[in-house]
């Protein structure tokens, strides 16, 4: 499994707007591409020097070739959605991260 995370610092300016768009439409249409299985969205408790208030969102899917298809099918689309919406309000870096193990008490 693997575990695409995006990393967002959002201006505070349109921060409550971007959160209710993050929460009831683009994490809904991530997950709606039916390329991950589930989402799971934390605020980084660090503060950054450029201000703003920065959150990681992990979207978990089963293997690399579903995460390129992704790419290829659906990024740049759900991407600019966002920078339509909140232009020059917010930057993002992704990572892409593989699970050795997962422990469950």
């Amino acid at each position: 499994m693997l575990i695409y995370n995006v990393t967002i610092n959002i201006d505070e300016s349109v921060h409550d707007e971007w959160l209710t768009w993050m929460r009831d439409k683009h994490v809904p249409d991530m997950l709606g591409t039916g390329k991950f299985s589930h989402a799971k969205m934390a605020k980084v408790l660090v503060e950054e020097e450029m201000g703003g208030v920065t959150y990681s969102v992990q979207y978990t899917t089963k293997d690399r070739k579903t995460l390129e298809a992704y790419y290829k099918e659906d990024a740049e689309r759900l991407r600019s959605d966002g920078q339509k919406l909140f232009p020059n309000k917010f930057v993002a870096f992704r990572t892409e991260l593989e699970i050795i193990s997962q422990q469950i008490p």
